[in-house]
């Protein structure tokens, strides 16, 4: 999908991306809910690899409210705040939110029934 925005006083088209990703994870719904929610959680999880650590995070988890997660390498050379501003929240269903770079992510859970 393309949509037209202003860069630098110009308005040009950028073509935006929607990626799905899902997993399944073994864990009641309200287990991951805590595991994805809370800031003592989020810092033993949230980084790309074993490289990397989330040495920090705050999470003020309601609409309006904000969340930030530091992001550094280990070796100390590079580091991020990853960071936005929560839409929606629906709880142990639905987690939507707007990165500070303007991106927007839905984060659905769902749980399955077994007999």
């Amino acid at each position: 999908m393309n949509e037209c925005i202003e860069k630098e006083g110009q308005m040009v088209k950028e073509k935006r991306i929607r990626l799905t990703v899902e997993t399944t994870v073994d864990l009641p719904i309200e287990k991951v809910w805590e595991f994805w929610t809370l800031p003592a959680h989020i810092t033993k999880w949230y980084f790309a690899s074993d490289d990397w650590c989330a040495p920090s995070a705050i999470n003020d988890l309601k609409s309006g409210g904000r969340f930030s997660t530091r992001m550094e390498s280990k070796d100390g050379s590079n580091g991020f705040d990853f960071s936005g501003t929560y839409e929606e929240i629906k709880n142990h269903e639905l987690i939507s939110y707007i990165l500070d770079d303007e991106r927007k992510v839905s984060i659905i859970f769902s749980q399955e029934l077994t007999v």
